[in-house]
């Protein structure tokens, strides 16, 4: 009667054989995992809602466990998600995972795994597989379903060569064997991977010559032992799309690589052999000299030129414009074509170009503190990136304007659904929320997972991790077919080392509190202890502390902060809150210590559904003659997706995952929940 009215009996069983498993629980995650407490409500544990109530996912990231993973996982047999990553797991991982047919992701990343890689074929709708940074050892063989998107298994220690029948999976969009033993050759059969997007290879054995790879969009091949000339089509066109250092038999490629040039073959006769030899090997060491002295010269103008980025030197990336095309294009900055402000500037719609192209032109106001910097920023961000999830740059123009002073702006796309920020908020003629501002559960998974997109790829690109320091609704711009773009890199922050770690490594030291009050990060508004400083004190009433920006250059206080990636990660967490929610964080509700991200978490998950926005749960009640099952997918996705805004959000910074995970699982519930709707 039990299993039929509560749930059914195995499932709680198997949690709690996993809980035995367990030696240490530092944080007590587990405390909730008890027979007064239905265990579909335990901590990390998410059922069906549907009855019987079965685990279908399950959550402990980061929580500190020490322990085994037990068998007994494998008699929950309609789990999809399993997160264990990021805690100090031992053992090896059971075998009976690999009989789960249901699974979709398993994230066991980050702990201290052993042994040899279990058999997961059977887990046919298996897309997502994280197993890096454990003590996992073997051969390294295709052991996995063909529907696998990502496999990740750096930072091991597997051996042997990469299979040819990985090209087999050929949805595989994603392949990380960083920083383990393997040798031999990349299959030429990877030059024909039409999904690939990411292949890591860094730090192993592998050795011969390079194919094509024409599909790819970032590759790392450091630090092999690779050897032979290095292609000019494919991925290798792009010399910021693909890592080759540390190989020492490369030649040949792009200039920029700054290799040596490939050795001419000749065939020659016995009789002139030593001549040819001379005529060829003498020429040959000058040019490789001279090569060398050159790059040396030209790299070190490059640090040079890094350290101050001059306007002359950002002008090169664009074609020019004129103050006076800009002028006429916005009938003199017309109020007309004004269509929105900011700390720095306003923006005016305009038509640019033999094409009539109608652009967005960001005029930034010199007179304001900041707004140079503001400007050097954008454009030294937004010269080298391109992604469909950033907003796009024209051109841009530094003149002077009809009176003779500095003029400076910026050229963009025109994005003609505004920002999100109004498409949340807006009101129609009659106060009520406009019916055309409508936007759906599916929009908001797109919008939120559009936004992942860009913030892994700033904070991941191969040029350095970015910061953007600023994330909120209103500089998240949307398209026609509601494709949400970044935007506004005035307060940009750029890290250039090699450093991938997330949290303090990722950091970049700062006196300055950059950032939007109610997205800013906890940590970094310590720095506002130091002077008990208010909106109080600034005489500024709560409802301007939306847009409030604060900038503190007070010396005194010696603890200063670290803007890192963790900084953007919370912001995104708190924009994907307010998506599903529809509340400002900076609401009159939220106050003595309740924070959105606190709210969500104290009504997480049973009172989620009387928390959303009111035409989310309009959206649900529509569905109510529907299926059972297409109600539970739409439950079930958005508790999902309100699950990562709590973990983006943890007042902690090590403790949030990073934009990398975050994007990982919110491309799997977007897939689940876009499948036959």
């Amino acid at each position: 009667m039990c299993t039929s009215l509560y749930g059914n009996e195995t499932d709680q069983l198997s949690l709690l054989e996993f809980k035995k498993a367990i030696s240490l629980d530092p944080q007590q995650a587990l405390m909730s995992w008890n027979d007064s407490t239905y265990f579909c409500s335990w901590e990390g544990v998410l059922c069906r809602v549907k009855t019987p109530h079965r685990v279908i996912s399950l959550n402990l990231t980061n929580q500190g466990l020490v322990g085994q993973i037990s068998p007994s996982l494998g008699n929950l047999a309609f789990l999809k998600f399993l997160f264990l990553d990021t805690n100090s797991f031992t053992g090896e991982i059971p075998l009976s995972l690999g009989h789960l047919h249901h699974l979709r992701t398993i994230y066991l990343s980050n702990n201290t795994l052993e042994g040899a890689i279990p058999d997961f074929t059977n887990c046919s709708r298996l897309k997502v597989l994280c197993l890096n940074g454990n003590h996992l050892v073997g051969q390294l063989n295709n052991n996995f379903p063909p529907k696998l998107q990502v496999l990740t298994l750096a930072y091991n220690n597997l051996t042997g060569t990469i299979p040819s029948s990985f090209a087999n999976i050929t949805g595989l969009r994603k392949l990380d064997f960083t920083a383990n033993n393997i040798k031999g050759n990349i299959p030429n059969e990877f030059s024909n991977f039409l999904m690939m997007e990411i292949l890591l290879l860094g730090g192993n054995m592998l050795t011969a010559s390079l194919s094509n790879l024409q599909y790819l969009e970032q590759l790392d091949l450091s630090f092999n032992h690779l050897n032979g000339e290095v292609p000019v089509e494919g991925i290798f066109k792009n010399a910021t799309a693909f890592q080759m250092d540390g190989n020492q038999g490369l030649c040949g490629g792009l200039p920029e690589l700054h290799l040596p040039a490939c050795p001419t073959v000749l065939l020659v006769t016995s009789k002139n052999k030593n001549s040819v030899i001379l005529k060829l090997v003498i020429p040959l060491a000058c040019m490789v000299s001279l090569a060398l002295a050159l790059s040396i010269y030209f790299i070190g103008r490059g640090k040079q030129k890094k350290k101050s980025i001059s306007f002359p030197s950002l002008c090169r990336k664009f074609p020019k414009v004129s103050f006076n095309d800009l002028s006429n294009a916005t009938d003199r900055f017309s109020t007309a074509n004004l269509i929105g402000r900011g700390r720095f500037g306003s923006v005016y719609q305009a038509k640019l170009f033999q094409d009539n192209i109608v652009v967005a032109v960001k005029v930034f106001n010199l007179e304001t503190s900041g707004s140079q910097e503001s400007f050097i920023a954008e454009c030294n961000a937004l010269r080298n990136l391109r992604h469909r999830n950033l907003v796009p740059i024209f051109t841009l123009c530094g003149s002077i304007d009809a009176e003779g002073t500095d003029f400076k702006a910026l050229v963009y796309e025109l994005m003609p659904r505004g920002d999100l920020h109004k498409l949340l908020y807006s009101t129609g003629d009659d106060g009520d929320a406009s019916n055309l501002n409508h936007i759906t559960l599916a929009q908001r998974i797109s919008i939120i997972v559009d936004l992942s997109n860009a913030l892994e790829y700033l904070h991941h690109n191969n040029q350095g991790t970015i910061i953007h320091c600023d994330l909120k609704p209103s500089n998240i711009l949307l398209d026609d077919n509601m494709i949400a773009h970044v935007g506004d890199f005035g307060l940009v922050k750029f890290r250039t080392d090699s450093s991938t770690s997330f949290g303090d490594s990722n950091s970049i030291f700062s006196l300055a509190i950059k950032g939007t009050i109610g997205y800013i990060a906890p940590g970094n508004l310590k720095i506002l202890s130091c002077f008990c400083i208010t909106t109080y004190f600034f005489n500024i009433p709560s409802y301007m502390s939306y847009t409030l920006v604060l900038y503190m250059h007070f010396t005194e206080c010696a603890e200063g902060d670290q803007v890192s990636t963790a900084s953007d990660v919370y912001s995104f967490g708190v924009v994907l809150l307010e998506l599903f929610i529809c509340r400002r964080p900076i609401d009159a509700m939220f106050k003595d210590g309740l924070s959105i991200a606190k709210f969500t978490e104290i009504n997480f998950p049973d009172r989620i559904l009387e928390i959303i926005d009111p035409q989310l749960q309009q959206e649900l009640d529509l569905c109510l003659e529907a299926p059972v099952e297409v109600k539970e997918k739409g439950i079930h996705c958005m508790l999902s997706v309100l699950n990562i805004g709590i973990h983006c959000t943890k007042p902690i910074p090590s403790e949030r995952i990073s934009m990398r995970e975050a994007a990982a699982k919110l491309h799997i519930i977007k897939d689940a929940y876009l499948k036959g709707n």
